[in-house]
């Protein structure tokens, strides 16, 4: 009861702010549940009226602190929730925090290592960079070499137990609005706050985040145009996360890299091609892909930091992205709408034939205009929309991708606003569905298949026998043996059975 009570105050709170800003001024009532088109009107009134509607939207988040901005930076991600306008606005919230002292954070990086900063770090500087959950200070390091200059992202003190609560105050409110309609429960409030949620602390683990830019490095190793800083594992920590110092020209600037003799254009390319390549050669990519986590090096090299959100894709996601983008690029839109039934994306009730009409109606529009005004990241988004009217079920690891693409589409288009999206993405589409989806990926699909089936083969016996010792000691298994007699035919029925189930298991992984 004092929690409810507690989540109630705080969300009260926080409605009077949105409303207060002028959050809901715009909103159509018509478009809500009937329950809340008179608070909506209350809204209204107590609005300010100096402007609302997105920018009264951000200024709202803005107020209530770090654990709302993350909340909007989050949903920036999710435009099938909020819709495209509001998430390009969301996309602009920045963690606008003033940093902690240089001493707070040497007492945290202490703390967290039981040893003092002069055992750590040669020097430790004042902070450079700061946001909701962390900061970034310049230290150095002594090796064999010299000295290194490292960068060290010190974990905000107080950040668990304030986005704990907050989160908590979250999940109450879209639990709460889930039990008012089923609209709310079709956009999945509560999962979306618990994604957040675990977001949220895997961000505040930096040996998470540490490992994912490990992971992306590898990734990457044979790939001579982008890298990731090198991780100082010695000097990371759960609040502590030491890697390279980059030096480096930020994406935010095309003037300056043009003038250090860098082409913007093949930069953007690059970055395009790169995105494309993780997503689908690895099924791991950065998905928070803003120019400020992207520099040049002296090298030429496209260097990627903040490996905080990351995205991963299946096997099965891999081939229905390269799949939609292939057969949009070739206009096969029957295809594409099998691609979506194959995956079970759109329910089986709706005709293969009706969806390929619908994919019809925003593919025909596109290539009737030249290349570099065609948008990978409009057709993604219009794909959604028509998905949409065809019920399919709202799939994070899917929206997730097609927020990271509009960012990426808009830093390239910004480094080179001519850039022809198909013909830079068709490289990387067509050698990823000739190596997978052709003679050689086929044998090597059936390889997995045959490995799999091999496997649940070689425990077939053990699990055999796990069944018949349960039979043999349970007491309706005793009566059903008195009555009928259990025997070794059943025993082979039950080894059919599970071959035959291992069949199919292998011929849906196919």
């Amino acid at each position: 009861m004092l929690s409810s009570l507690g989540h109630g105050s705080r969300l009260a709170r926080a409605a009077y702010v949105f409303a207060r800003e002028g959050a809901f001024v715009g909103v159509d009532p018509t478009l809500l549940p009937p329950v809340l088109r008179l608070p909506l009107a209350f809204a209204n009134l107590i609005a300010k009226r100096d402007g609302g509607g997105l920018a009264g939207l951000s200024r709202a988040i803005d107020r209530l602190g770090p654990s709302y901005v993350k909340l909007g930076q989050f949903l920036s991600t999710r435009p099938d929730i909020v819709g495209g306008k509001v998430a390009v606005e969301l996309e602009r919230l920045q963690d606008r925090v003033a940093p902690m002292s240089r001493e707070a954070a040497v007492a945290i990086i202490e703390a967290s290592f039981g040893m003092k900063i002069e055992s750590l770090f040669e020097s430790f500087g004042e902070p450079v960079a700061a946001a909701s959950i962390a900061q970034v200070h310049r230290a150095e390091v002594k090796t064999d070499e010299g000295m290194r200059p490292v960068a060290v992202k010190v974990l905000r003190a107080g950040t668990e137990r304030r986005f704990a609560r907050d989160l908590a105050d979250m999940l109450f409110a879209a639990r709460f609005a889930e039990s008012l309609t089923p609209e709310f429960r079709r956009l999945r409030l509560t999962q979306v706050v618990e994604t957040l949620a675990r977001s949220v602390r895997m961000e505040m683990d930096f040996r998470l985040e540490a490992a994912a830019a490990s992971e992306f490095a590898e990734n990457s190793s044979n790939d001579p145009e982008v890298r990731a800083p090198a991780i100082d594992w010695n000097r990371t920590t759960r609040e502590v996360m030491t890697m390279e110092w980059i030096d480096g020209v930020p994406l935010t600037d095309p003037q300056r890299l043009t003038d250090l003799g860098f082409d913007p254009p093949a930069l953007a390319s690059t970055l395009i091609q790169t995105f494309l390549r993780t997503a689908l050669r690895d099924g791991f990519f950065h998905a928070d892909m803003h120019q400020g986590n992207f520099f040049v090096d002296s090298e030429g090299r496209i260097v990627a930091v903040d490996f905080g959100i990351m995205g991963r894709l299946g096997r099965k996601e891999r081939r229905f992205l390269a799949e939609i983008l292939y057969g949009f690029i070739r206009r096969d839109y029957l295809r594409v709408a099998e691609v979506h039934f194959e995956a079970g994306y759109v329910p089986h009730t709706y005709r293969v034939e009706d969806f390929a009409q619908a994919l019809r109606a925003i593919g025909e529009p596109i290539h009737s205009r030249t290349a570099d005004q065609i948008s990978m990241a409009k057709l993604l988004t219009l794909l959604f929309e028509i998905t949409a009217l065809f019920e399919m079920t709202t799939r994070v690891e899917l929206v997730m991708l097609q927020k990271t693409m509009v960012v990426v589409e808009g830093v390239a288009r910004k480094l080179d606003p001519q850039l022809n999206m198909w013909s830079t993405a068709e490289p990387v589409v067509s050698a990823w569905i000739a190596a997978n989806l052709g003679p050689v990926g086929r044998l090597e699909d059936a390889g997995r298949g045959l490995s799999s089936l091999a496997v649940f083969l070689a425990n077939a016996p053990r699990h055999l026998e796990k069944i018949a010792a349960r039979l043999e000691t349970d007491a309706t298994a005793a009566v059903i043996r008195a009555e009928h007699g259990l025997t070794r035919s059943v025993v082979y029925a039950l080894a059919f059975a599970i071959f035959a189930f291992a069949l199919a298991f292998v011929w849906y992984r196919r």
